[in-house]
């Protein structure tokens, strides 16, 4: 009977949640903006209006799917995907503070590749 019990605990507690500390691993296409939902089908990424594919998904921190009309008018640090044929928005996660820390392609940061001939970057 205790083996029972021990079993049924073991894959509950091999679960984790990934806004508990730990990164979830993104697309190697996506890239990081500002995503605010306007309409059903319309939303604003980094201060543009942009189309939101059918079916299009939207993660929560803790990876759960969110329906986007119970965020609208939020807006959200995110990681996003653009469908190559129509450009519409076709998925995106909200962040945790720690994930919105880590550089990605499309974030807000500066940064440069340029070198001067001393091998020093410029700024």
């Amino acid at each position: 009977m205790a083996s029972t019990a021990l079993c049924a605990v073991a894959p509950a507690s091999a679960q984790t949640q990934p806004g508990l500390g730990l990164s979830r691993p993104f697309p190697e296409a996506a890239l990081r903006g500002t995503l605010s939902i306007n309409t059903a089908s319309e939303a604003t990424l980094n201060g543009k209006a942009i189309r939101m594919a059918p079916g299009m998904r939207l993660f929560s921190p803790q990876n759960t799917l969110v329906m986007a009309h119970t965020v609208m008018g939020q807006t959200f640090k995110v990681n996003y995907v653009l469908e190559n044929s129509t450009g519409m928005l076709h998925a995106a996660w909200i962040l945790t503070e720690g994930e919105a820390a880590q550089p990605r392609k499309g974030s807000d940061a500066v940064i440069t590749n340029i070198t001067t001939s001393s091998g020093a970057a410029l700024k």
